[in-house]
């Protein structure tokens, strides 16, 4: 089956049949394939299936050894598994994909979804902190998400002990969506497994994950990065000054986001975090109405439109194949001067992120041919990709 193609500066088209849908799920499961990564290959090969069988001989070209892309045997298992658990793909351009998250440069290409989709076409407020909540802040947390439900905000958090428990079951009610760290399928933490059922009934469970994943520490701040993305701003509620609950509010600050938090006592460490960004300039909460006056108008937060991507560059036809595309320019590159620019690109990167237009205009070369480079390093495990088209050099990768 020929699959759909779409303009290299264009964001994807909605895959319209099973085949293409798996073959999205397949490309994004591959190995080192990350959003951006995988934006970049579907912009580079016209479709997944194209990406999918270049992706060996780019690795072999970044000195990858034995990479293989993920088995169709695996994407079968994992779709039959969402079959189960009544657990929807929403890939990106869906109509039904979150309009908030869609605005991201690297959004997820595709979510799990278990519940109320309708839920995602209302504004939503994230509540989030911590763990080991006092009584206290399990008692705001209810407080503001039942009243903030009341008003017509949907509540988004991480079904977290704590804190987001407290905030998930008091906005049942009224719509919530817990965002998980893992599989959509898997419930974390156990504890929590009646409150996820019941959010996967009458609310929404979503994840980027594969069904049946069980949570790791690395997810969670993927997971906080969802959060912040789906909501119009992040109340943080009790939180340590290094907590996950403040990678949240980071997130929501670099995505342009609202970050409200509520006061605490200044002997409490639980509450030290939020102290911390009121200080620098968070708005601080007593109540609901104190988030409802930080929001513009709830008449211009609903219903946001889907973005199709930059304005200026028009969207290829639903019915487009890979024949409609230009032909590829050949290859001038050896594989000497390769990798004399894999050294250049290396050399210029550093822990600290650096901007992708920097390195263009350092290196001098043409665009197509560095994201070419770029996709190669990142295979290979020698660049990381950050949002907002920031680049570094792995931990433990400096100059060599």
């Amino acid at each position: 089956m020929t699959e759909e193609a779409y303009s290299s500066t264009h964001p994807p088209l909605p895959p319209t049949t099973e085949d293409l849908r798996r073959s999205w799920l397949r490309l994004l499961r591959s190995r080192r394939v990350g959003p951006a990564t995988f934006y970049r290959l579907l912009s580079e090969h016209g479709s997944a299936q194209n990406a999918l069988e270049a992706l060996p001989k780019m690795a072999r070209s970044a000195g990858l050894k034995g990479y293989e892309i993920c088995p169709s045997d695996a994407v079968d298992a994992e779709i039959n598994v969402a079959k189960a658990a009544k657990a929807r793909l929403l890939c990106f351009s869906d109509p039904e994909y979150p309009a908030p998250l869609a605005h991201l440069k690297d959004a997820p290409p595709a979510l799990w979804a278990i519940g109320d989709l309708s839920l995602l076409q209302r504004p939503m407020i994230a509540i989030v902190g911590a763990r080991n909540a006092s009584s206290l802040g399990t008692r705001m947390a209810r407080a503001l998400a039942h009243d903030l439900g009341a008003a017509g905000y949907v509540v988004v958090s991480g079904l977290a002990r704590g804190v987001d428990t407290a905030a998930h079951l008091a906005a049942l009610p009224s719509g919530t969506i817990a965002v998980m760290a893992g599989g959509a399928d898997v419930i974390y933490p156990s504890e929590n497994n009646r409150l996820g059922k019941s959010i996967g009934e009458q609310g929404l469970i979503l994840s980027e994950q594969p069904m049946g994943l069980a949570p790791q520490a690395r997810h969670f701040p993927k997971r906080n990065r969802i959060i912040a993305g789906l909501a119009q701003a992040v109340v943080v509620v009790e939180a340590a000054a290094k907590s996950g609950s403040l990678i949240t509010a980071r997130d929501a600050l670099d995505l342009g986001r609202e970050v409200l938090a509520v006061p605490g006592h200044p002997f409490d460490a639980r509450a030290s975090g939020c102290n911390m960004l009121i200080r620098d300039g968070a708005h601080l909460v007593r109540n609901a109405a104190d988030v409802i006056a930080a929001l513009p108008p709830m008449e211009s937060l609903a219903s946001q439109p889907h973005p199709d991507g930059p304005a200026a560059a028009p969207q290829a036809p639903m019915n487009a194949t890979l024949a409609d595309l230009p032909p590829p320019p050949p290859e001038r590159r050896t594989l000497r001067e390769t990798a004399a620019l894999h050294q250049q690109v290396l050399a210029r990167l550093g822990p600290s992120p650096t901007p992708e237009d920097q390195l263009l205009q350092d290196l001098s070369v043409a665009p197509k041919e560095l994201s070419s480079v770029l996709t190669e390093l990142e295979l290979d495990g020698a660049v990381d990709r950050h949002p907002g088209g920031m680049l570094s050099r792995p931990p433990g990768k400096g100059e060599e």
